[in-house]
């Protein structure tokens, strides 16, 4: 019996065997469908297998960090001096085999920080744990990829990450489907659409199983882009790229690397001497999308000590939310103070967009007997 991944490697033989032209496109968008269907359900399967003793851990704080780098580039030596937290430390490759979990306190927010097990080429595939440290890293809310000076392209990981349907730094292909009971598929975009990318589209949907019904496409989407919307199990999440390490070199180098790291993106620390880490704190807070809201009692004074800690976009509505079930239903007004309102106590409503260190007083009615 053939298996998944045989079938996989012989698809991927025949399209780079077939030759790109008008006569086989219709051939090579099936190819394309069938692949993304047999690697989800390879993925599926494998996810279901488990990942083993130590990577159940529980989400907490206000958002989860996952560090997501090459072995022995510092990972555990970063959770240790971002959140107190202890983890294996030592000169050589594969100290952490398990998930570590420690919780950063920064602007008032608490961020948990998982400390994962080295990504290696082939992790995707589930070599060195990849399976496991992939399922991880899909449920964080930011990815911090980490190197160190010798060890400073992140495309490898980024790839590894890509094959686990894991999309950093973009967003999910704004494309709809009208289901309609007649009429086969049909490719619509806001743009113009070359016959052959539609041809593929049509080939792709009905590989999924779609029989009839319109998919809106934005102007020039991919396939993969397409594909990514069919498998429907992709997850979009931000990234920051550290380099550790930044120590080890002299002074005319490290202004050199400086300039380069900063060029490409890359935040550049040295969790030996503790140079950079608190601009990588405010760069991990405000990547999340984090905001301080200020809660402001009647009679009493602000308390800026203890923010509530939502994301960026949030309104008052949220604010009620958080602080009790009952507060939307008898919400009558709230008074703002802060860079989202044009002056200080100005009242608004329950959908009044927020702004970081907003400062908020919620007024309601009377509850009724």
């Amino acid at each position: 019996m053939v298996t998944i991944e045989e079938q996989i490697k012989a698809i991927e033989e025949e399209i780079l065997k077939t030759q790109k032209n008008k006569a086989t496109e219709h051939h090579i968008g099936k190819l394309k469908a069938k692949l993304a269907r047999l690697r989800a359900e390879l993925e599926q399967r494998k996810a279901k297998k488990g990942g083993g003793r130590g990577f159940q851990v529980k989400k907490e704080g206000d958002a989860t960090v996952a560090l997501v780098g090459y072995p022995s580039v510092g990972k555990s030596s970063l959770l240790s001096l971002l959140t107190g937290r202890k983890s294996v430390v030592a000169d050589y490759p594969f100290t952490t085999l398990e998930v570590i979990p420690g919780i950063l306190k920064h602007r008032g927010a608490r961020i948990q920080i998982l400390d994962l097990p080295g990504l290696i080429e082939g992790s995707s595939e589930g070599k060195g744990r990849g399976r496991e440290v992939m399922a991880m890293v899909r449920a964080a809310d930011l990815v911090l990829l980490l190197g160190d000076i010798y060890q400073s392209d992140f495309e490898p990981l980024r790839r590894e990450l890509y094959r686990m349907g894991i999309r950093l730094d973009t967003s999910p292909p704004r494309i709809k489907f009208e289901p309609k009971e007649r009429g086969g598929i049909v490719i619509l975009s806001t743009g113009e659409i070359d016959r052959e990318s539609e041809t593929v589209f049509k080939e792709m949907a009905r590989a999924f199983g779609y029989i009839n019904g319109t998919f809106i496409v934005p102007p020039k989407t991919t396939e993969e882009e397409f594909l990514d919307h069919l498998s429907g199990n992709r997850v979009y999440i931000p990234s920051l790229q550290v380099v550790n390490k930044i120590d080890l070199l002299n002074d005319e180098e490290r202004m050199s690397a400086l300039e380069r790291y900063r060029r490409e993106g890359k935040h550049p620390i040295s969790v030996k001497e503790g140079w950079g880490i608190e601009e990588l704190k405010d760069l991990m807070f405000d990547r999340l999308s984090l905001i301080r809201i200020y809660l402001k009692p009647k009679g009493g004074e602000v308390d800026y000590s203890e923010p509530m800690i939502l994301r960026r976009g949030a309104t008052v509505r949220d604010v009620c939310e958080k602080l009790h079930r009952e507060f939307v239903e008898r919400f009558m007004y709230a008074e703002v103070w802060g860079k989202s309102v044009k002056f200080g106590g100005q009242k608004v409503g329950l959908m009044h967009p927020l702004e970081d260190a907003d400062v908020v007083r919620v007024t309601l009615r009377k509850k009724s007997t």
